[in-house]
């Protein structure tokens, strides 16, 4: 049994990488080339909420089920299941009023749009990096 969840743990893991992957070199760049900046930024809003719930959920139930066997990858999973979700609820929101701040004529919101883009980037980017590190130490195990 302990096998099945160490199997299904890893799928998720892996699930979580390849939709990090496929968002970042696929979905992203299309919506920015080929949707209207405005449709893109809805389309955007829309995609985001799903985007860190759904990858949440999945670094969410893979982390107990690797606590046993890979307690260092599951806290690692762990956290970025907190990002995820710390994203969704308090980043985003104040990047999307920053941004509509701006758009209705504030300057001031420029730079809070700007730099909460950056952390977002950033934060996104370290959880790529630390997904695929757990993948390869789990894969490697």
């Amino acid at each position: 049994m302990n096998e099945w969840i160490a199997i299904a743990a890893e799928l998720f893991v892996a699930v979580a990488f390849g939709a990090m992957i496929f968002f970042a070199a696929v979905m992203a760049p299309l919506i920015f080339t080929k949707l209207e900046e405005e449709t893109a930024g809805r389309f955007i809003r829309e995609v985001f909420p799903r985007y860190y719930a759904f990858l949440a959920i999945l670094c969410g139930i893979a982390a107990p089920c690797l606590a046993s066997t890979a307690p260092v990858v599951a806290a690692v999973i762990a956290t970025n299941a907190v990002c995820f979700l710390f994203a969704r609820q308090w980043l985003m929101p104040r990047i999307n009023d920053a941004r509509d701040r701006e758009k209705a004529g504030d300057q001031s919101a420029g730079p809070v749009f700007e730099r909460g883009h950056r952390v977002s980037v950033f934060l996104n980017t370290a959880q790529l990096v630390t997904v695929l590190g757990s993948l390869i130490s789990l894969l490697s195990a």
